[in-house]
């Protein structure tokens, strides 16, 4: 099986511990939606599904990390997640884990790895 990229954004879209950027995903659950953030000067992917019960994380459109820019928030009960690795670090969902997506920063865009 192949691997391939889909262009998701810009580089410059993604500021550290600022907004993130949304795209459609076709999940195992059906159609859903991926987002793309910046954290310590790297670029991490995750399904936009918290860890707890199935509602999208972004309080707004974007708007992943809370006041700090440290940690992700989801927007209904306020669980905070590592941006690195997606853990539930307090929270309802503690111990859970944002499903985690293979992306890829290069030469100025960001790209999602897919498999076939």
């Amino acid at each position: 099986m192949a691997d391939r990229e889909r262009l998701i954004c810009l580089s410059s879209a993604l500021a550290e511990g600022g907004e993130g950027f949304r795209f459609p995903l076709r999940t195992a659950w059906g159609e859903e939606t991926g987002f793309v953030v910046r954290h310590q000067g790297k670029v991490f992917g995750y399904v936009n599904r918290c860890a707890h019960v199935p509602v999208e994380l972004d309080w707004q459109k974007g708007q992943f990390f809370d006041q700090s820019g440290k940690y992700l928030i989801c927007s209904v009960h306020g669980a905070l997640f590592s941006p690195t690795t997606g853990g539930c670090l307090a929270g309802p969902c503690r111990g859970g884990r944002l499903p985690a997506l293979e992306v890829v920063e290069r030469d100025g865009e960001v790209f999602l790895v897919e498999s076939d």
